[in-house]
């Protein structure tokens, strides 16, 4: 198919539905192109070359409906949206698979750039940077500080045992990837349990939260639109708070294939996010080095599926070759946090 006609979406049958459900939001023919940096679902931009829009669908050819799942991405936007929490504004669901093959919804496009690597943050300069990265905890303040209920998100998930119930589901998706001694991962899983934590009052959880998952833009670098819930739920807000400190500490591997941002000139350290979040939302962090520790776990879960996949000849593209060397890193940051409390 042509750039202006990515596998996946059809524009034809796209722009019928459109025309029927929507009248009058499409003016001209219909143009659409894959948005590149996506790991699980597939996300397009869409033009009539007046205004743009944004499909979000399941990969091509999955089976498990469950975890891909459309109509829940679609009602957490549209339940966040009125509340002030950035997300863009939903313009339709579809569940009939006949149109595009599976379910998918249309959203508004938000201009904004996703800062995936430190050496794409360090063009905004140390000032820019920082504030960039401080928006991103204010962000995430003002995300838990919704009432689930109020927002209609008082069915959202299982708060009740959500810790255990994540310590588990991971441990199970390890086993389902193990085939070579993993030194340290079982000790970390089995640490995680025996200090597992009382979780604060429940929230409406990302599941995902890190700085290439907004949309940053403006003059003044805001957050313009907190992207990909496809793991949000209601559970333990302090998971967020642990994946993004996480994610904005240092690495220390030259050309690894999975970066943190943390060494862009002007970045705050994981200490001054932590604090940052706890004056502001009020919440007790004292455990914060639990959820951090689970937050490395569950990427060396993660990771691990990769490198598997990789052994049996089931990924494509470059850098997976590296990827199985970074467990062992994943692994031993967990269990050094956990030991430094």
């Amino acid at each position: 198919m042509s750039p202006d006609h990515p596998p996946g979406l059809d524009l034809d049958r796209l722009r019928g539905l459109l025309d029927r459900e929507r009248p009058g939001l499409v003016t001209g023919p219909l143009s659409g192109r894959l948005i590149e940096g996506g790991r699980s679902n597939l996300t397009y931009a869409v033009s009539d070359g007046t205004a743009r829009w944004v499909v979000r669908r399941p990969p091509l050819g999955h089976v498990l409906a469950t975890a891909h799942d459309m109509k829940r991405e679609h009602r957490v936007i549209g339940a966040l949206h009125p509340t002030g929490v950035p997300v863009p504004r939903p313009v339709l669901l579809c569940e009939d698979e006949d149109v595009l093959g599976s379910p998918f919804y249309v959203m508004e496009f938000v201009e904004g750039t996703p800062y995936r690597t430190a050496e794409q943050l360090a063009p905004l300069g140390p000032e820019r940077t920082r504030a960039a990265v401080l928006n991103l905890v204010d962000t995430l303040v003002g995300l838990h500080a919704v009432d689930p209920a109020e927002a209609g998100l008082g069915d959202f998930g299982r708060p009740d045992g959500f810790l255990d119930r994540q310590l588990r589901r991971w441990a199970k998706q390890l086993d389902a990837s193990r085939n070579r001694d993993l030194a340290g991962i079982d000790e970390l899983h089995a640490t995680l349990g025996r200090k597992l934590p009382s979780s604060p009052s429940p929230t409406v959880v990302h599941g995902d939260y890190r700085l290439d998952n907004v949309l940053i833009g403006g003059e003044n670098d805001e957050i313009r639109a907190v992207l990909d819930w496809e793991m949000s739920t209601l559970g333990d807000p302090l998971t967020d708070l642990g994946l993004l400190v996480m994610y904005s500490s240092p690495l220390d591997m030259p050309d690894s294939p999975v970066s943190t941002t943390a060494q862009a000139p002007g970045h705050p350290a994981p200490a001054e996010l932590i604090e940052r979040y706890a004056a502001r939302s009020g919440r007790d962090v004292s455990a914060v080095a639990w959820y951090t520790a689970f937050a490395w776990f569950k990427l060396a879960v993660i990771l691990e599926g990769i490198h598997y996949r990789y052994t049996l000849g089931q990924t494509v593209g470059r850098g997976f070759d590296r990827i199985g060397d970074l467990v062992p890193v994943f692994i031993e940051h967990g269990l050094t946090t956990l030991q430094e409390g």
